[in-house]
């Protein structure tokens, strides 16, 4: 069985999500498909096909989350030892060529969002970071060729 690393406060995104879906949007979806029912000829009623559609996304994601919440396994990430980078640590990188420092939680996939500076331990960087230690170099390959960080740091999040 694979398990799906998130931190507590992943989890709880995640259940809240599935919630709303459940207890919100399905209902008032199941309410649209009604509506659009009652205006006729469903053979060309575009609101009935767009709720159509949305009932079927719904579904999906309920699916997808409970999948995803089933087979979570919750990060304790205060008190982490912070001589390698491991899941739920911060990292900060600087850019060999550019010397641009970047920082990143190394979270799981559910929790990555780059604008926010989480990465996920699954992209190229995050594996190439795992296990690494302070001065260790990770150099991976990307589309404009290769790139080679330094890691500066490791430190717990706050």
């Amino acid at each position: 069985m694979n398990r799906i690393p998130m931190t507590k406060v992943g989890y709880e995104t995640l259940k809240q999500e599935l919630k709303q879906l459940t207890s919100v949007e399905r209902p008032q979806n199941i309410k649209a498909i009604e509506e659009a029912r009652a205006h006729g000829d469903l053979s060309e009623n575009a609101e009935f096909e767009a709720a159509k559609d949305r009932q079927a996304f719904i579904h999906a994601r309920i699916n997808d989350l409970n999948y995803k919440l089933a087979h979570a396994e919750i990060i304790d990430t205060e008190n982490l030892d912070t001589t390698r980078a491991i899941f739920g640590c911060i990292v900060l990188l600087e850019n060999v060529d550019t010397e641009e420092s970047v920082r990143y939680q190394l979270l799981g996939p559910e929790e990555s969002d780059i604008k926010k500076g989480r990465i996920s331990v699954s992209s190229p960087l995050g594996k190439a970071m795992l296990g690494k230690e302070v001065g260790d170099e990770i150099t991976i390959q990307v589309p404009g060729g290769k790139r080679c960080y330094e890691l500066i740091e490791i430190s717990c999040p706050s």
